[in-house]
């Protein structure tokens, strides 16, 4: 009989261990799902705001067949939206670069179709999704840009901007038939939404990057660059020290060259 309840009790023991296991699987997932951030979108909508629920109607009819339900994204259509903030969504939709109307290099930018009621509504929808990072309020901006520092906005320009927008922020090509698009008559409030988020090649200035201030540092001196009139001449384009040293490289040659040709003459 010793033998059959030594087996018994292995057995229970064996239960024993696995319901145990079992109970820490379950405990694990459950502290998992109460504390994890929130990766994909809730589906219900129950919660929505008021702004988000017209946003919400906006997106069914007009943006769901390339960025899918609760804007999970479509493969080889639309990314996912979710965390991607209120701001990149004001960006694109204020700017005419959505919605697309065909998948290029770059989407352009063009007249809206959305008002920018309609793009708030939209942006308070994906918010409301999966969070992600909000444009200021414009009169805090505008108060930033009034207050900043001028010369270290040119610093940074130069440093983190120039290189693709230009030094007079005249814009540039990039590869594959893309390009970093002029800044002249570019609103402040989309080269800030623009920095914070970072659309298309552009790179994400958060403010960990830049802080605030630092951004608005950076729109006062593309303010300034935009209403200088070259008070000191032709500005030749004003896309940079190249332009300047072609032309004086021409009307060098072009001295040498009549000059040469005189000098050959009276000899």
């Amino acid at each position: 009989m010793a033998a059959p309840t030594r087996r018994r009790h292995r057995w229970r023991k064996r239960l024993g261990t696995l319901a145990r296991f079992v109970g820490a699987l379950a405990l694990v997932g459950g502290v998992y799902t109460a504390f994890a951030p929130g990766i994909y979108a809730d589906e219900s909508t129950e919660s929505l705001t008021q702004l988000a629920e017209e946003g919400k109607d906006l997106f069914d009819t007009s943006c769901i067949t390339c960025h899918g339900p609760n804007a999970q994204g479509v493969e080889g259509r639309g990314p996912s939206l979710i965390g991607i903030g209120s701001a990149a969504v004001e960006f694109q939709v204020n700017s005419g670069r959505m919605p697309m109307a065909r998948q290029d290099a770059q989407a352009v930018r063009k007249d809206p179709v959305f008002t920018p009621a309609q793009a708030e509504a939209i942006a308070a929808y994906i918010q409301q999704l999966g969070g992600g990072p909000e444009s200021p309020d414009q009169a805090d901006l505008d108060e930033m840009i009034a207050n900043a520092d001028l010369a270290d906005g040119g610093a940074l320009f130069r440093v983190n901007c120039s290189s693709c927008h230009g030094f007079g922020a005249g814009g540039g090509a990039l590869s594959s038939g893309k390009f970093a698009p002029s800044l002249a008559n570019v609103s402040t409030m989309d080269i800030y939404q623009a920095m914070l988020t970072g659309p298309q090649n552009m790179p994400v200035f958060g403010d960990a990057q830049l802080t605030p201030d630092e951004k608005a540092a950076v729109i006062a001196y593309i303010e300034y660059v935009n209403t200088d009139q070259d008070p000191g001449g032709w500005g030749l384009g004003r896309f940079g020290p190249s332009t300047e040293a072609l032309a004086i490289f021409l009307v060098g040659i072009a001295s040498l060259a009549v000059a040469t040709l005189w000098i050959a003459g009276k000899s």
